[in-house]
């Protein structure tokens, strides 16, 4: 007989959808399927069916499955699969992955040239990178990846999937995935998944009677019709449909002649079948494990303590047998199906079925387990002296089964900081916990507060904040156990951190205050530090006008603490903090804090902190002076580094730098391309930033419309965190828009709101009008004079250059109104100079103060008129033109009559015969406004727009002037 079927047997549907998924993937529809059931269901053979349907379509195949160990080891399933491609030459050129090839090197040591673990990149980003490398790998004819045995994965992997599973549609790939039909968080996954119709689900169910006979039948190698009803009957009932123990079943029934052929090719029972389940399955096992002698059955048991899957060279050493007696003994465990090369992984062997395993265990008494698992144990820790990788958290596993739970508590402690510097916190948490319980009883107290703080800090970093309160009462325990007080501030500290983080404001300034009282007032540096940083973001988190103040004192305190008590990381966010609140007050000292965490970073091998101050400084530096070299310098680290969220964060300062630069093209481009990917990688406070700054991109081409709907979005989409934008959308959209409908007066307006959202929470934007546009806006309508002028001019903000063309303009209104036209006249041709980074500013900034300038005789109005108006008919803002034109021939100028606007009035006004003057008057109507506003706004008398209004109802056929505003707004509501 067969050990196995030659196909599988009642899985028709199944396999249906199985082929249905492939050949979606070939034509670049992607998809994903789990297949769910018990142990023995047939999950692993359906997934084997479908790699090799693949490769005979000639698809590209991954497979990669969760080890023995379960959740200790990050992404490893991925990265089983991805070296699988290496070893078969089918990786692709990684020159196409741009700067995902950084991320990956994570998972394919080959790509990795040191800053891998340094760009601190997130599963989802990790999964995008994935997903990018599938598509490649799939191009042309699509990409099969299997992953196995997910029950046992670590959160990271899972994230992973489920970045995959949303984000597969339109790829070549399909994914299956096999887990087991119990309580864990990747059965979770699969059922909402297939909820919410990202995958499809097929919990696999055990055989009627009549598939277990047709499962026998080929096994035995006789037709259906051969196999004894009785044999069927006792087949199903003792198997319960599974097919694991139906092959199972018949081959210790074979073996101990209990099934017998008869000539007419059909099968004999001798004496009735006697099983009993799953003692049948064991008995089969044992016995066969008996036929390959004393010494090679223990090999296999020893080998079962480690796992379903098990490394050749732990067994060796653990039991100290001869490499021949090895090798023998697995040549004969792959003839008698127990065990099987493990084809991802060399020198890795695999039993043929966990239960396999699990039978094996079975005779054995927990005191003959415990010693063997301590001696594999040991035979791991003498083979890979500091238990690199994945070794730690194995002995891990096999100190906590051998009884040494102090040894395996450190050991997950160890797995678990490891995790965490990788950036993998959800395993770091696991472990983690898992060590804190286990250390329960460790009389070094010391050594447990250490491990506790290193979970506060997972947990911090994972949003995990459920459990907080039972960590204060264990911190609470430790105190009364007379845990040095020092040590009992600093878990205090990270409590704090975790309140504060979980938005619990009062919980962690109450940690705060307890962290301060065990410290004392002669409390060293290297205590001080900690509690100052985590005190100083508070403050900046509240929602207070002295807030930043406050910070500031804070910050600045911890810095000097934590650099006398050479405490690097706590300095490099000090400094970092520090640098964004000088911003203000003093650019150079505020670069000059940026290159100094730059250089604690450095001098300590912090790349992604290196890099995060760098994109500071750079910022700041563009602020300054306008210039964006440095941010592209620091845009190309994170690059190198493969920190993608650190590369579209300086994606959208260059972003909003094309803006004020007026390219336009260029800014849409950019803007478009991040908002894709951070709403795809669930960014969502870099996607409210990059939607506030296409609402500024629409804003500065006059289009109110979009730049409505764009701001709409990100009250939408960002919740909450929208209100960290509202001094942008005010000042740098909402105000800037009015300008360019010249509508002064709501331009006023809009900006003493985004003044208003400034005050009641003071931002670290400065670019938003408070220091610049708003002080010209006053002086030109008089409510701005040199007192206001000389306290604006005293803050670090407004010599910003963006900030700095506007106060220079104000500084030449106001020394012309006093009559000194020379010093006005000077300070206008600076303004020039700082504007012509920026062209609609520049030119906009001429247009306004040209009238002041004629008023009070000084300046060139009438050239300055010429220039703007030449610009915006040509940047095709008509409002801004038409005002200048006006403004022109009130200025005793001649003015050439601009035809080519009637192209902006839409073609079924000018089917009905409306000029561009009317047009413009019929778009004010819109806001019901009475004619001298028109006027005002248009620069022409009220008498011509009551011509023009009677114009317009007579073209357009409107009964009255209400009905004529009522036909503009539908018209021209878009």
């Amino acid at each position: 007989m067969q050990t196995r079927s030659p196909r599988v047997v009642g899985r028709d549907p199944e396999i249906d959808q199985l082929q249905h998924l492939l050949t979606a993937a070939r034509t670049g529809r992607g998809g994903a399927v789990f297949l769910v059931g018990e142990p023995g269901i047939g999950k692993s053979r359906l997934a084997g069916l479908a790699t090799t349907g693949a490769l005979e379509d000639g698809m590209a195949t991954l497979r990669g499955r969760v080890g023995a160990i379960g959740t200790m080891v990050a992404f490893r399933p991925f990265t089983e699969a991805l070296l699988s491609l290496i070893r078969r030459g089918e990786m692709p050129s990684p020159e196409g992955l741009g700067p995902y090839r950084q991320v990956l090197g994570r998972l394919i040591p080959d790509w990795d040239d040191g800053t891998a673990h340094d760009a601190a990149a997130s599963p989802v980003v990790l999964g995008e990178a994935i997903l990018r490398l599938l598509t490649l790998v799939g191009r042309e004819r699509g990409c099969l990846l299997v992953l196995e045995d997910l029950h046992g994965s670590d959160p990271e992997t899972l994230a992973v999937i489920e970045y995959l599973l949303d984000n597969l549609e339109d790829q070549p790939i399909a994914l299956v995935a096999t887990v087991r039909s119990e309580l864990c968080a990747a059965y979770e996954l699969a059922r909402l998944s297939a909820q919410r119709g990202s995958a499809g689900l097929i919990e696999l169910q055990p055989l009627q009677r009549s598939q277990v006979a047709e499962l026998a039948a080929g096994c035995l190698e006789v037709p259906v019709s051969g196999v004894p009803e009785s044999l069927a009957e006792q087949l199903w009932h003792d198997s319960a449909g599974i097919p694991f123990i139906v092959e199972e079943l018949l081959q210790e029934a074979t073996r101990t002649g209990q099934l017998l052929s008869k000539p007419d090719g059909s099968v004999q029972v001798v004496d009735g079948l006697h099983t009993n389940v799953p003692a049948a399955v064991v008995r089969s096992i044992s016995s066969r494990t008996a036929q390959l002698g004393a010494q090679s059955r223990d090999i296999l048991v020893l080998a079962a303590v480690i796992g379903h899957r098990f490394p050749l060279s732990v067994v060796r050493k653990a039991t100290g047998t001869d490499e021949r007696l090895l090798l023998a003994t697995l040549r004969a465990g792959v003839a008698a199906q127990l065990v099987g090369p493990d084809e991802p992984v060399p020198d890795w062997y695999a039993f043929r079925h966990p239960l396999t395993a699990d039978a094996l265990l079975a005779g054995l008494t927990p005191t003959e387990r415990s010693a063997l698992a301590r001696r594999c144990a040991d035979a791991v820790e003498a083979l890979h002296p500091g238990l690199p990788g994945e070794w730690c958290p194995m002995v891990a596993e096999l100190a906590e089964t051998g009884g040494d739970n102090i040894r395996a508590g450190r050991l997950f402690a160890l797995a678990g900081r490891r995790s965490f510097d990788d950036g993998s916190t959800g395993s770091a948490v696991n472990l983690l916990d898992r060590a804190n319980t286990l250390l329960a009883c460790d009389p070094d107290i010391g050594y447990r507060a250490e491990i506790l703080g290193s979970l506060l800090l997972a947990l911090s970093a994972t949003g995990r904040f459920e459990n907080i309160g039972a960590h204060a009462a264990t911190v609470d325990e430790m105190a009364d156990h007379n845990l040095d007080s020092r040590k009992v501030a600093a878990l205090h500290v990270q409590l704090a951190n975790a309140e504060m983080m979980a938005g619990r404001w009062s919980a962690a300034l109450s940690h705060v205050a307890t962290a301060r009282s065990l410290l004392g007032s002669d409390a060293g540096d290297a205590d001080l530090a900690p509690v100052d940083v985590v005190a100083a973001n508070l403050e900046l988190a509240r929602t207070s006008p002295g807030r930043l103040r406050s910070a500031t004192e804070l910050a600045t305190r911890a810095a000097a603490a934590a650099e006398r008590a050479e405490l690097p990381e706590v300095a490099c966010e000090a400094l970092q903090l520090l640098g964004i609140l000088a911003r203000e007050h003093d650019l150079d000292q505020s670069i000059d804090y940026f290159h100094r965490a730059r250089q604690v970073a450095e001098a300590h091998a912090m790349t992604f902190q290196r890099v995060c101050s760098h994109i500071f400084q750079a910022g700041t530096i563009c602020l300054a002076n306008g210039s964006i070299l440095e941010l592209q310098r620091a845009r190309q680290q994170a690059l190198r580094i493969g920190a993608i969220p650190l590369v579209y964060e300086v994606d959208g300062i260059l972003g909003q730098q094309a803006i004020l630069r007026s390219e336009y093209a260029r800014a849409a481009e950019i803007i478009d391309e991040c908002l894709e990917v951070t709403r795809r990688l669930r960014m969502g406070r870099s996607a409210t930033y990059f939607l506030a700054t296409k609402a500024i991109l629409e804003a500065h081409q006059g289009r109110r419309a979009a730049m409505e709907a764009t701001l709409a979005e990100v009250a939408n989409w960002g919740g909450e965190r929208a209100s960290y934008e509202l001094p942008y959308s005010y000042g740098l959209a909402r105000a800037f828009c009015a300008l360019l409908e010249e509508n002064r007066e709501l331009a006023d307006s809009d900006l003493a709101q985004a003044l208003a959202y400034d005050a009641q929470n003071p931002t670290t934007f400065h670019t938003s009008g408070k220091n610049g546009l708003g002080l010209l806006l006053g002086v030109l309508s008089g409510r701005n004079s040199w007192a206001h002028f000389e306290a604006v001019t005293a803050t670090a903000a407004s010599g910003m250059r963006w900030n700095k063309q506007f106060v220079q303009l104000a500084h030449a209104v106001l020394l012309g109104r006093d009559g000194q036209v020379e010093a006005a006249n000077v300070k206008v041709q600076e303004a020039m100079q700082t504007a012509e980074l920026y062209p609609l500013a520049r030119y906009l900034g001429l247009r306004m103060v040209a009238e002041p300038a004629h008023a009070d005789g000084w300046g060139e109005p009438v050239a300055w008129l010429r220039q703007a108006e030449d610009y915006f008919h040509n940047a095709d803002i008509q409002a801004v033109a038409s005002a200048c034109r006006s403004l022109l021939r009130q200025l005793g100028a001649t003015v050439s009559q601009r035809r080519s606007g009637s192209d902006q009035v839409p073609a079924y006004l000018r089917q009905l015969g409306i000029t561009t003057r009317e047009y413009e008057v019929c778009r004010l109507l819109v806001d019901r406004i009475g004619n001298k506003s028109i006027a005002s706004r248009l620069h022409i008398s009220p008498r011509t727009v009551e011509k023009h209004v009677a114009s317009l109802m007579t073209k357009t056929q409107q009964p009255d002037r209400e009905a004529l505003s009522s036909f503009a707004r539908t018209v021209l509501q878009d």
